[in-house]
Parts: C-alpha cells; sequence; structure tokens
C-alpha cells in the first residue's frame, strides 16, 4: 500500500508544480538525495511522499498490539496537521504556515484521523481533520486524493474508515445531496459487466468512462462499505453471529430492481466475493507496476485484503492470504513501518499473533524503525475491562503475596527475638 500511496502523491505532486510554474514552492521541490530525517519519525525512507501514511500506520498498529507509542513519535504526527485540519504526505518544514501551494490530501489527513482516534486523547485535531474533509467531500458524495479532484474508491474508503474512527455516520455525511456510498456505486462493477468482474470496483472510469476491475479498489471497497477503516477487530465482522464463521461472501445479486435497492453492505460482499475468487487462484493479490511487463505478488494489498475479508465477517476467506503472507512477507516488510504495520493490523484482524507471525515478532520490528515506544505489554497480556493489563493484575498479586511473606518473617523473627530475650532474664 505505501508503494501505491507514494504513487498517487508524486502524481499529486507533479500535478501542484505543474499549477505552479514556472515558480516551485518548497512544499512540492523534489525529494534531495539525502533528505535529513525527523526524530519523531518511523523509518528511516525518504519522507516525501508517504511520511504521514507510514507513521500512522505504525501508530495505529503499535496501539492494537498494546504498545504505547513513543511521545515523541505521536507529537509529530500531530505537528504535521495544517490549521486548516488537513494533513499532506509530509512537511518538512511543519513549523511554516500552510499556504495554497501545500500539498494537502484526502489519504494522508484520512489516515491520521484513524490513528489519532484511537490513540485517543486527540479530540482537537481528529475535529479540525474531519470538519476539513467533509468541507472537500465531492458532489457526488465521495473524495478524490486531492481537493477538487474526481472522487476515486481508494480516497473515499480511506475517508469512510476515518468518519467511521471518529464516531460519525459515514450514509450521512453528504454533499450535494449524496453520500459516499452514492459514489461508490458509481464506481463498481454491476450486473452488466462480464460475470467474473461483478463486484468488484474500479479506481476510477478510465478515459472512455469505463470501469475496469481493480483489485486493490475491491479491497477498498470491502472496507468502506463496512464502514470500516484498517483497524478491524476480529469479531467485528457482519457476516455472522459475533462476526465470525460468516461463511463465503454472496456476490452481487441481480434482476428484479436488486441493483436499486442494494444496500452498501450488500454491495460489499458482492465485492468480497469478487476478491475471494482471485485469492483462490494462488493465496495472494498481484499488481503491475508502471513500465512492468508481468505482475507481481502484491504484499501490501494482499495484507489489506485479509483485513477487509475479516472486517466483513469472513475470516475463513483470509486464511490463505493470511498463511501466504506469513511465508513470504518478511523480506518485503524489513525496516519498512507501514508494511509492518499493515501485517500487524491483518494479523490482529483475522485473530492471528503478530507477534508470532511466520516466525517472526512483528510488533518488535515494527518498534525497532522508530522511538522507542512509552510502554509495552507483555506477550501474552490482555486488557481487562477495566481498561488495566490483566498481566499487571498477576504481577500486583506476587508482590502482594511477597511483601506479605517478608511482613510474616518481620513478625517471626520479632517474636523469637522476644522470646529469647525473656528466657535469659528467667
Amino acid at each position: 500500500m505505501n508503494v501505491r500511496r507514494t504513487a498517487a502523491a508524486l502524481a499529486a505532486s507533479a500535478v501542484l508544480g505543474a499549477l505552479a510554474a514556472p515558480a516551485a514552492s518548497a512544499g512540492t521541490a523534489a525529494p534531495s538525495a539525502s533528505p535529513k530525517l525527523p526524530a519523531g519519525l518511523h523509518g528511516d525512507k525518504d519522507p516525501t511522499y508517504d511520511a504521514v501514511w507510514r507513521q500512522s500506520i505504525a501508530l495505529l498498529a503499535q496501539d492494537t498490539a498494546g504498545v504505547t507509542p513513543s511521545a515523541e513519535a505521536v507529537d509529530w504526527l500531530t505537528g504535521q496537521q495544517c490549521d486548516s485540519g488537513a494533513f499532506a504526505a509530509y512537511r518538512a518544514d511543519a513549523s511554516a504556515e500552510c499556504d495554497a501551494k501545500t500539498p494537502v490530501d484526502s489519504n494522508a489527513t484520512a489516515i491520521a484521523v484513524q490513528a489519532l482516534a484511537a490513540l485517543g486523547g486527540h479530540t482537537g485535531e481528529v475535529g479540525k481533520a474531519v470538519g476539513w474533509l467533509k468541507s472537500v467531500q465531492n458532489e457526488d458524495g465521495g473524495w478524490g486524493y486531492l481537493p477538487g479532484t474526481p472522487s476515486d474508491t481508494n480516497s473515499t474508503s480511506v475517508v469512510v474508515g476515518a468518519l467511521a474512527a471518529a464516531g460519525e455516520k459515514p450514509a450521512k455525511t453528504r454533499a450535494g445531496g449524496k453520500s459516499p456510498y452514492d459514489a461508490l456505486t458509481e464506481l463498481q462493477l454491476g450486473c452488466d459487466a462480464d460475470s467474473g468482474d461483478r463486484g468488484a470496483y474500479a479506481f476510477q472510469p478510465d478515459e472512455k468512462g469505463r470501469l475496469l476491475a481493480n483489485a486493490d479498489a475491491t479491497v477498498a471497497g470491502v472496507l468502506a462499505g463496512h464502514g470500516k477503516g484498517l483497524l478491524a477487530d476480529p469479531a467485528a465482522g457482519d457476516g455472522g453471529e459475533g462476526g465470525k464463521g460468516g461463511g463465503a461472501p454472496e456476490p452481487l445479486e441481480c434482476g428484479s430492481g436488486a441493483e436499486a435497492d442494494r444496500t452498501p453492505e450488500e454491495a460489499a460482499s458482492g465485492a468480497a466475493a469478487y476478491l475471494t475468487a482471485l485469492l483462490e487462484k494462488d493465496g495472494h493479490l498481484t499488481s503491475l507496476a508502471p513500465g512492468a511487463d508481468k505482475p507481481v505478488p502484491d504484499h501490501g494489498n494482499t495484507a489489506e485484503a485479509v483485513i477487509a475479508l475479516a472486517a466483513a465477517g469472513h475470516p475463513e476467506a483470509a486464511e490463505a492470504p493470511l498463511a501466504w503472507l506469513e511465508k513470504n512477507s518478511a523480506e518485503w516488510a524489513a525496516d519498512n513501518p507501514a508494511g509492518l504495520g499493515t501485517l500487524v493490523l491483518a494479523a490482529h484482524a483475522a485473530g492471528g499473533d503478530p507477534r508470532s507471525f511466520g516466525g517472526t515478532d512483528l510488533v518488535k520490528q515494527l518498534n525497532a524503525t522508530g522511538p522507542e515506544p512509552e510502554s509495552v505489554r507483555a506477550a501474552g497480556a490482555d486488557t481487562g475491562e477495566d481498561g488495566e493489563k490483566s498481566g499487571s493484575g498477576n504481577v500486583s498479586a506476587l508482590w502482594w503475596v511477597l511483601g506479605a511473606g517478608v511482613l510474616a518473617g518481620l513478625v517471626i523473627g520479632a517474636a523469637l527475638l522476644l522470646a529469647g530475650a525473656r528466657k535469659k532474664r528467667s
């Protein structure tokens, strides 16, 4: 996913650069060969096009795994926010005020909302960001990557996830009388498409207005249809009792006005059916990089597919791609905070253990990509209903027992000394 976000940011920067020519602002200039990395940022790669994205994913994953992120890392993220509430992919000088040339975008803003809402204690930042997102909603109900650009499935989906994380109701978030689901309906291949493509989402219509099935967009459509972001709990699905054991997703129903009455969840089920069929081939999704001749395994999108299928209540469909990731993602995820974080979120959504993922402790590796966390929950320690770690309760009990034993020993010792003194006097 971070590769695709980088590509989108590159394209956006190219558009902004063309609009701003001949003068180029510092915020859109080409990155230097060795950019100076901020102290609080996760990762050691060029931050120009994905810093806020990878930081948000890292913090969201840490929080999900019971890690309290570094205050420095959280402060870095909140410091990237403009006064308008929006975020850009990266602002090298966060002390400078944002202006019309600052390349703020929906994706960076929405993923920052998902992370900050999960961490808690950032009501002000989340509220301002949500307010900005609502202000740039397109008249068709969706969002494009940059404000004012045509809606696309991926951007609309990540904003839906942000709205849900912030406690908003995506279906009631409207512009021009239309909600995000109206925009998504126009981007889904329906009953007039080839049977093998029905239910899939396109990223956007092509230059001829055609909708072409896109696996990445389809994953996004599944999440959006269920009103989910990248944080999906194992029992949060809609496909069965408690969200588990929902069985195979239902393909799109056609005929008898089915399309007109289709709910977002039914649309998402059709997308999940298309996605499941793709994954049955070899257990993972593929993508074709610009200029490449053959598609290659897409680890990031496969991980997000696991999250989407689990969130939709189809954990069985998520098992094979999760197993493939356990065997094949180590090299891709190494020193990659967005990759590691997405794997942590995938393991969490599917009910797996991110601390034992194909023999790898993803949480430990993720923590090593940034500032030292404030605290790390011990493996196997659960969070009780009161919000405290159950493991800490066991430790407290142990200390109480030890303390009581020491006290008892002192009392007994004092009694023996007193008895001995009395015997001598007698």
